[in-house]
């Protein structure tokens, strides 16, 4: 299994960027697919969650109305669109894959994870 992140980078404060995961080697459709993050001198932290069929989102409070989670099951891509960035968003972001229902948000409910993409959000 695979899953590989991208479109991190260095972006000001109040813009956009548009994250993908990539997957690979596994049934993509039977996943929850999840984002989380890790700030610098942080715990790892949950960020979005969608359910399989992509009907359920779920986002931790900071990224309510400013981050959408979706996904293409045709693709086996999940991809987070982060708006009006902040600095505490400053982050490296992994996508993670569930075989369990439900909304995910711990990290031990995820079976396989990515490498990680940095995205900097500069003040």
């Amino acid at each position: 299994v695979q899953l590989q992140a991208s479109g991190g980078g260095l972006v000001q404060a109040g813009g956009s960027l548009r994250l993908s995961c990539a997957a690979s080697g596994l049934s993509f459709s039977n996943y929850v697919m999840g984002w989380f993050r890790r700030a610098p001198g942080k715990e790892r932290e949950f960020v979005a969650s969608i359910s399989r069929a992509g009907a359920s989102k779920y986002y931790t409070d900071s990224v309510k109305g400013r981050f959408t989670i979706s996904r293409d099951n045709a693709d086996d891509t999940v991809s987070l669109q982060m708006n009006s960035l902040k600095p505490e968003d400053t982050a490296v972001y992994y996508c993670a894959a569930a075989r369990s229902v439900g909304p995910q948000t711990l990290a031990s409910a995820y079976d396989y994870w990515g490498q990680g993409t940095l995205v900097t959000v500069s003040s």
